[in-house]
């Protein structure tokens, strides 16, 4: 079974780019004409719509792209119709040759972890599973337990993009803030098991949006791949993510969700080609990054 580190490092090197698209359908942002074919009264209609239009989009960017990463809450809010779309779409994804990130931060502890990461891996199919890590280490061991029975991978919340990260991640104990304690169990759960291309099966969720701390934590995590949000609509730009890869030009992941979901307005008829420009546009940018070579850090945060 080959390493998860090294099926990914293989996928990105095949394609060129870092892409990961993430697959957040919303029924408002649909193509008008497909929401008209699917009506709106039921939550089947609107799974039956989701798995038409994320569909598609995976016809479209699997040529372009290595990653995508289904976000489990918009299927869920679709009842067992959206969750067995979810599972079609990983099913889909997987048969096009993409590496399958599924986005469900899950955590609990013992066996309820244990049902989780199994639900993620055996069942719905999933390459990847990001998790969140406030419980500790015997919360976190059940998915990488199943990760490594399936040759899969875990991403584990660490730097987040979101406004009110800080709250958080930012309080400082014996001298650091809490979440370089995250990036540093993280660094050592993935030397656990490394692939031939020296990145771990356990990887860290590093928002795009704080560049000087991204590029801290890839020197203090060298082993770990970077899951990164945040780019395009979000706020960041490639210049922000290029701290994330080592000088190989692997190691980390870019997400991708609405900027090219839905780089239309639902009235567009053109908005296949809509969404294969963005990936195109995206992938193109951060596959240059990829093939710059020795790149300039920015300055370090003192706090890390």
């Amino acid at each position: 079974m080959l390493h998860f580190a090294d099926r990914l490092a293989d996928a990105v090197r095949a394609r060129g780019n870092p892409l990961c698209v993430g697959l957040d359908p919303r029924w408002e942002s649909l193509p008008s004409e497909m929401r008209m074919r699917h009506g709106g009264g039921s939550l089947q209609a609107v799974a039956a719509a989701y798995e038409e239009f994320c569909g598609r989009v995976l016809d479209i960017v699997a040529p372009i792209v290595p990653v995508v990463k289904p976000q489990s809450a918009f299927f869920e809010a679709c009842g067992p119709d959206g969750m067995a779309v979810m599972q079609q779409l990983l099913r889909k994804a997987r048969d096009l040759g993409l590496v399958t990130i599924l986005d469900a931060k899950r955590n609990d502890i013992a066996s309820t972890a244990t049902a989780y990461a199994d639900a993620a891996f055996e069942v719905w199919g999933a390459d990847a599973l990001t998790v969140n890590p406030y419980l500790g280490r015997d919360a976190v061991e059940p998915f990488l337990q199943s990760a490594r029975k399936a040759g899969g991978g875990v991403f584990v919340l660490v730097r987040t993009s979101n406004p009110g990260a800080g709250l958080f991640q930012d309080l400082v104990a014996d001298g650091q803030p809490l979440y370089q304690h995250v990036a540093e169990a993280v660094a050592a759960w993935a030397r656990e098991n490394v692939g031939r291309c020296g990145l771990g099966d356990v990887g860290a969720v590093v928002g795009a949006t704080c560049p000087a701390e991204l590029a801290a934590l890839r020197r203090l995590t060298p082993d770990v791949i970077f899951l990164v949000p945040g780019y395009g609509v979000q706020g960041g730009a490639a210049a922000d993510v290029a701290p994330a890869f080592r000088d190989d030009g692997l190691g980390a992941v870019v997400n991708s969700s609405r900027g090219v979901l839905f780089p239309f307005k639902p009235d567009d008829p053109a908005w296949e080609r809509r969404i294969e420009e963005a990936a195109r546009s995206a992938a193109g940018a951060l596959g240059m990054l990829m093939r710059r070579g020795k790149r300039p850090i920015p300055p370090q945060n003192p706090s890390i």
